[in-house]
């Protein structure tokens, strides 16, 4: 079976996307990650993405008339390179309801929380001051709300005692890393979750 075309949207340091680019070195991945896509010219993600072989350009919103030109431009570029599925990884934007419509059932996020708890930003703070006993992330499907659409997987830490905002970070990181190869594997294969 062909290897699904894969392009991640960024607006950082890509340590998502990093995870990903390495996941599809496997041989038997069943995606192949063909273009990186920043609205931050300077992203620290260009520099990695290109170091490992891989398409990138910048499409920054401010040298756009409107979101809807600065859409367009992006999802253009998705076009020319053929993508199938659309991952994002830190994209710092919300996307418009004609972009996730266009994209639906093929762009997928990951999210620092168990979702549908704590969306938005800020999901460890917030995390911690509601007293949760664990906390985790989750990859789903993007949806026109902020951090809605259906669940693909998620993973569980602890909420220990004596938790920063930058300890339980740093922990749900690390799932992170390991949730989103996982859950991109089983959407581009074909075995995902049914959608509702």
């Amino acid at each position: 079976m062909a290897r699904k075309r894969v392009a991640i949207l960024i607006s950082g340091r890509g340590s998502n996307m990093a995870s990903l680019i390495e996941a599809a070195k496997a041989t038997d991945y069943p995606a192949e990650i063909v273009l990186v896509v920043s609205n931050e010219p300077d992203a620290a993600g260009l520099v990695r993405a290109a170091e490992a072989g891989v398409a990138t350009v910048a499409i920054s919103q401010r040298a756009h008339a409107d979101k809807a030109a600065f859409e367009a431009a992006i999802d253009s570029e998705l076009c020319k390179a053929h993508v199938d599925i659309v991952c994002l990884a830190g994209f710092m934007r919300i996307l418009s309801p004609w972009f996730v419509q266009r994209w639906r059932d093929r762009l997928i996020n990951v999210h620092p929380s168990l979702l549908p708890a704590f969306p938005g930003l800020d999901t460890h703070t917030r995390a911690l001051a509601a007293g949760v006993s664990e906390h985790g992330c989750t990859v789903h499907y993007v949806r026109e709300g902020v951090d809605d659409g259906p669940v693909i997987l998620q993973a569980k830490v602890p909420a220990l005692p004596g938790d920063t905002p930058e300890t339980l970070t740093a922990r749900v990181l690390v799932e992170e890393h390991k949730l989103y190869p996982a859950a991109l594997a089983l959407v581009a294969a074909g075995r995902a979750p049914p959608l509702p």
